[in-house]
């Protein structure tokens, strides 16, 4: 295109209207321009250079209208090139449009020229089918005599055939697949259906592998090599792969544990026992097979030795949480079960055994009990041998009672003491069931222990008890037992004094008396009755003997003491007190041979008392009293003003000022001896009630005792 016909096509540009701006903008520039002028030609000496200044600003100004006309010039070159070219796209795009149009009318045609061909396209693919099927038909003809063989052979356990059979099966469905374009013949429908029948038969041969093992080995090879094939044969696209390793591994597993846990019947009260030796005897045997005879049937990967340690111990686990679960075990069942798994089952004799070789791995295995089923255990065991040992216990006691009551006299032993077998059967009783209890754990030896220590609060001291300390036990253990025991034996002490006073009682009923003061005879009746209840005391072992008859000997004192406060005699003058004193003196010797003659040590004895008493009732100066009341004191500290009042008027020659100085002593006396101190005999003595007569100045009364316990 020349020039004239590309000007021609430009259009003409008129100038467009002034800018809104521009008057605005020149106002501007003038007064800029007018302001700088005015600071240039301020003073009148810069006058003279107005013509270089005017001169110069023209220049500038022609310059700034070139550099504009130039500017706008190529802006408008730039408008009218686009111009130009809007108008070539314009031409581009109408062409196009045309040559899409033809196009379109082209596949339009072409579209139903198509449909006219599609039936000649069905035709070509049935076409290729049937000749697919004509070449495979010789093969497909013989697919259901192959499907009823492969199942012959599935059901004479012929594992590798059938499996072959299989294959070829399979492969001949795939070459149908494709020519038929993924449509499956009616021929091939039961084919997976036959695969699933020889995986089930694997999985049986694989859950028998124990027995296959030793009666068929070849079988459980083949069974074994069919599931490794097939694991890793690369499945077809669209088809589920089929893990048969996995499948044979938990039919292992699970035929393993049918055949020694599968019965859900648990064993019954007693029998428990029986079923953990038969397991003692069968794992051991169990194991030994995976090792010699299925481990070489099968890939190393498969790890049967172990496979069959874990497998079996997950089994017993699961049927002990059972049986724990359910009723409550006998004591012999929980001892049994508590020794032979915390013993017997990781021992030598087990899974310990020095035959396994390290491919068991029986030391990652989990315990076969817990810490609650130990706790539970052990709870179970103490307690039903608790209840047993208490039972057995009462019924000792129950027959040494009738022993004791029958007619002839008790068991004596060679010194002549009377004597009983059962602390020594008890003890020993004890003392081995705290040593079978050593062999399952330390905990349940402690636990059997403290029973043991809290059962034997019902029987007398023994120096026996001692046998029963463990080791290492803490010293005060046996204080609960011992402070049982010891209280046992006060209430017994006390039971036989009691028939003493009850027999005593009367005799002391004229105590003191006219009577008393002139004949001896009153206490001789206390002292054989006395020797006669305390003569059985030689059959009792020291040093028990010694103490009944210590508390025999005080429990006559303190009756005599008794009758004495009673104020039921009062000496008429010089001579009965004079009486009254060598009575006294002759009953503390009576006494003091009585029990000597019965063997109690003189160091023991209570009757010096009396002599005590004596000083009191021959002093002839009343001035002097107070002296012997507070020798009185330093003896007895437990001597009270009222003993004292009581003791004073027996003499009936005091008068009240003499009675009141004779009490005030006994806050004066000085402290009692450590070794009086602990001489307890006053306090057990009830006090009669005085008359205020008898009270101090300071009005300090006696005060009540305690009673004997």
């Amino acid at each position: 295109m020349d020039s004239a016909a590309k000007d021609e096509m430009q259009p003409a540009l008129s100038p467009g209207p002034e800018w809104p701006e521009q008057e605005r903008a020149e106002q501007l520039a003038r007064g800029a321009a007018l302001k700088w002028a005015s600071g240039i030609f301020y003073r009148p000496e810069q006058l003279a250079r107005l013509g270089q200044y005017r001169s110069r600003e023209v220049q500038r100004t022609c310059s700034l209208e070139s550099r504009l006309k130039s500017v706008m010039q190529s802006y408008l070159e730039g408008v009218q090139t686009g111009v130009w070219q809007l108008a070539q796209a314009i031409e581009v795009v109408q062409g196009t449009r045309e040559a899409l149009s033809q196009a379109r009318g082209l596949l339009q045609g072409m579209s139903q020229a198509l449909q006219t061909l599609e039936p000649l396209r069905e035709r070509v693919a049935q076409h290729k089918q049937l000749q697919a099927l004509s070449h495979l038909l010789p093969r497909l003809r013989a697919v259901p005599a192959a499907v009823s063989h492969t199942q012959t052979l599935i059901d004479g356990q012929q594992f590798l055939e059938a499996y072959v059979s299989l294959r070829e099966l399979e492969q001949l469905r795939e070459d149908t697949w494709a020519p038929l374009g993924g449509l499956e013949l009616p021929v091939f429908q039961g084919l997976d259906l036959l695969f699933e029948a020889l995986g089930q038969a694997v999985e049986a041969a694989a859950g028998a592998a124990g027995k296959l093992a030793r009666e068929d080995p070849a079988l459980l090879v083949a069974a074994v090599r069919v599931a490794e094939v097939e694991t890793g044969r690369t499945t077809p696209l669209g088809q589920v792969p089929r893990d048969w390793r996995q499948r044979c591994l938990r039919a292992l597993q699970e035929g393993l544990e049918q055949a020694h846990f599968g019965s859900p019947l648990l064993p019954a009260p007693g029998a428990l026992p029986g079923w953990l030796e038969a397991l003692r005897v069968a794992l051991p045997v169990e194991l030994a097979t995976a090792e010699a005879l299925v481990a070489p049937c099968c890939p190393p990967q498969y790890n049967v030795v172990q496979l069959w340690a874990h497998t079996l111990h997950s089994g017993l686990r699961r049927s002990l949480q059972n049986l724990l679960a359910g009723p409550e075990l006998e004591a012999a069942d929980a001892f049994a079960l508590l020794h032979w798994a915390l013993h017997v089952y990781l021992g030598q004799e087990m899974m310990g055994s020095l035959e396994l070789g390290p491919e068991a791995d029986v030391s990652q295995l989990e315990p076969l009990l817990t810490l609650e089923n130990i706790e539970q255990l052990e709870a179970t065991f103490v307690a039903n041998i608790q209840a047993s040992v208490s039972q057995w216990l009462q019924n000792a006691l129950d027959g040494e009672v009738a022993e004791w009551g029958r007619e002839h006299g008790p068991n004596t032993d060679p010194s002549g003491s009377y004597y009983s077998p059962m602390p020594a059967i008890v003890l020993q009783i004890l003392e081995e069931n705290i040593r079978v209890a050593s062999l399952v754990s330390e905990s349940l030896q402690q636990r059997v222990h403290g029973m043991a220590l809290s059962e034997l609060g019902t029987f007398l001291r023994s120096s026996s008890v001692s046998v029963l300390q463990l080791d290492g036990a803490p010293s005060g253990a046996l204080a609960p037992v011992e402070a049982a025991l010891d209280e046992l034996q006060r209430r017994i002490y006390r039971l036989v004094l009691e028939a003493l006073q009850a027999e005593l009682q009367p005799l002391f009923a004229d105590l003191p008396s006219r009577q008393w003061l002139s004949s001896p005879e009153l206490l001789q009746s206390v002292c054989e009755r006395t020797g006669r209840f305390c003569r059985d005391f030689w059959r009792v072992r020291n040093p028990t003997v010694q103490l009944l008859l210590a508390e025999a000997e005080r429990a006559v004192v303190l009756q005599y003491l008794s009758a004495l406060m009673q104020g039921r005699l009062v000496c008429r003058g010089a001579d009965e007190r004079t009486q009254a004193a060598e009575r006294l003196r002759h009953d503390a010797a009576q006494l003091q041979q009585l029990f000597l003659s019965l063997g109690l040590e003189e160091n023991a004895h209570c009757a010096p008392v009396l002599l005590a008493l004596r000083e009191l009732l021959n002093l002839r100066d009343p001035a002097l009293l107070g002296l012997e009341v507070a020798g009185l004191r330093q003896q007895f500290p437990d001597v009270s003003e009222d003993h004292v009042s009581a003791l004073l008027g027996l003499r009936g020659d005091l008068s009240r000022e003499q009675h009141l100085a004779a009490l005030s002593s006994l806050q004066a006396a000085l402290p009692p001896s450590p070794r009086a101190s602990r001489r307890v005999l006053f306090s057990l003595v009830p006090a009669p009630a005085l008359a205020p007569a008898s009270c101090l100045p300071s009005g300090s009364c006696a005060r009540a005792l305690l009673l004997a316990e």
